[in-house]
């Protein structure tokens, strides 16, 4: 079995200390103009009471209200008058629909009371089902029924600016050198837009908390939050093969067991209970899920309307999956023989990203699964604001689309056509993100985490830890370092893994 030797780095090094990024961004430091431009060297950080993480918080939550505010054309009229206003008002929400669509109003029981019409039962995962029963407990069973259902979405949208929260503090403190990073989740664009468009802020909420608590070490506890994530939405299990293959590059095999077990038992805790009382209304997520056709946002779509023989449901379901099987085993080839073992955020970025560009479906909302895993993944503002723009394209695409198929002759809104090339807008910003960071994982020095002095902020055990089974080049020693040569960073050598080492004490 190959083993990658490491060097151990001087424990004598000097904290390097928060990374600035209006010092090492340019889009950053030209933002900060609006506030007065780049913090200065002598500049008393820590000692306000406007810490990072404060600061992180309160503009997500700012950014949040914004996007509740531009929803409010909906609030009075346009989800209950009118087939189309609510997509060219683009303030679309399924919560106060679903309220009355799912039995909420008259107190049916998920998964256990079946509803009428053509959904039989609930359609969602467990915790999901939960969350808004919880939300339809707190919300007034009384007045009118548009009453009612403003109420439940005001409700719902309280719980989920407190996911927003978390995630943006969550962010914030894994990355302990680069609390700044935050700001990203907090301003992004298309997170304001679509968080109250569904119940996805639950499930990347514990997510981004289970990425959390993996970087403080704490493995068990990162699979225990794994496993609820995953009762609420299905994407968080992903997470788990990225991880497997960089703890299988590490020789970390316990911690990952321990995670592992941590996700299996948290996910049984919520899901058996329902199973066994209910089993047809449990099924009904995975059963929708199945049949559920060729539907909004993905590449089938395009494929299929602009086809005479579109693809069926069965071959998409397969060719889907077999293409997040094919994309899997190239993201363990980047963990396996890559020059430098990647990070963990990044190698989860990649797995979620190929199974939202793979999948049959791409929701608005989608996005929001990304957000927090992209920041960690490159935090490094020009992207992700390309990323971000072309994200907004789309949610603005799919509800000027709607408006068209909905309004009639009079055919107010965006032509087929128009709505692919939204679709091709967020396929390309998703790929290109994608592509910086697989191009970060072949050219550690084009990693801005790295670049800063960092070896796997996000990675807890993994970071800083030795090497014990690689492949291809990354198995082989490293030439003799020739006179001259430009400083590299060192990895695998402990807490101080990140120091820069001069060209003659490179790995040998």
């Amino acid at each position: 079995m190959p083993r990658a030797e490491s060097t151990q780095a001087s424990v004598h090094q000097p904290d390097p200390g928060p990374v600035r990024p209006t010092q090492e961004d340019p889009v950053a430091a030209a933002g900060s103009e609006l506030i007065g431009g780049p913090v200065g060297r002598f500049a008393l950080l820590g000692t306000s009471w406007w810490t990072p993480i404060r600061v992180v918080a309160l503009v997500a939550i700012g950014m949040f209200a914004l996007g509740l505010v531009q929803k409010a054309p909906c609030y009075h009229s346009a989800w209950f008058f009118g087939a189309s206003s609510q997509y060219t008002k683009a303030c679309y929400s399924d919560i106060p629909h679903l309220y009355q669509g799912r039995g909420f109003a008259d107190g049916l029981v998920p998964y256990f009371d079946r509803l009428p019409g053509d959904m039989p039962y609930l359609e969602y995962p467990v915790l999901t089902g939960l969350f808004m029963e919880v939300a339809s407990w707190l919300t007034p069973h009384s007045g009118s029924m548009q009453h009612q259902e403003r109420w439940y979405w005001m409700v719902n949208a309280g719980m989920l600016m407190v996911c927003a929260s978390v995630i943006a503090v969550c962010v914030v403190r894994t990355h302990a050198r680069r609390p700044w990073d935050g700001l990203l989740v907090a301003l992004a664009p298309a997170f304001a837009l679509t968080a109250t468009i569904n119940w996805d802020l639950l499930a990347v909420a514990l997510t981004a908390a289970a990425m959390l608590m993996w970087s403080r070490g704490r493995s068990l506890a990162f699979g225990v939050l794994l496993g609820l994530a995953t009762a609420a939405k299905l994407y968080p299990v992903l997470l788990l093969a990225p991880l497997l293959f960089l703890c299988w590059r590490a020789g970390r095999w316990r911690e990952y067991g321990r995670a592992l077990a941590g996700a299996v038992v948290a996910w049984l805790v919520v899901n058996l209970p329902v199973l066994a009382f209910a089993q047809e209304g449990w099924w009904q997520f995975y059963r929708f899920s199945h049949d559920r056709g060729v539907d909004f946002g993905s590449f089938w779509l395009i494929w299929a309307q602009n086809s005479s023989n579109p693809p069926s449901t069965d071959f998409v379901n397969t060719t889907a999956s077999l293409l997040v099987v094919l994309c899997f085993l190239g993201i363990a080839a980047l963990a396996l023989t890559a020059p430098r073992r990647p990070r963990f955020a990044q190698l989860a970025f990649l797995a979620v990203a190929v199974f939202i560009l793979t999948n049959k479906v791409y929701s608005p909302q989608y996005v929001l699964w990304l957000v927090p895993l992209a920041v960690l993944a490159r935090p490094k503002w020009r992207d992700f604001l390309i990323w971000q723009a072309c994200e907004v394209v789309y949610y603005l695409g799919i509800w000027m689309y709607l408006a068209y198929t909905t309004s009639g002759d009079a055919h107010k809104g965006l032509p087929v056509d128009g709505y692919h090339w939204a679709i091709a807008a967020h396929l390309a910003g998703t790929l290109y993100l994608c592509a910086v960071v697989v191009r970060d994982i072949l050219r550690p020095d084009r990693d801005v985490v790295r670049r800063a002095g960092d070896d796997d902020p996000s990675g807890g055990v993994l970071d800083g830890a030795a090497d014990v089974f690689v492949l291809g080049r990354a198995a082989r020693p490293a030439a003799p370092a020739a006179p001259g040569d430009v400083p590299q960073v060192r990895w695998g050598g402990g807490a101080a893994s990140g120091a820069v080492a001069s060209a003659g004490d490179r790995p040998v």
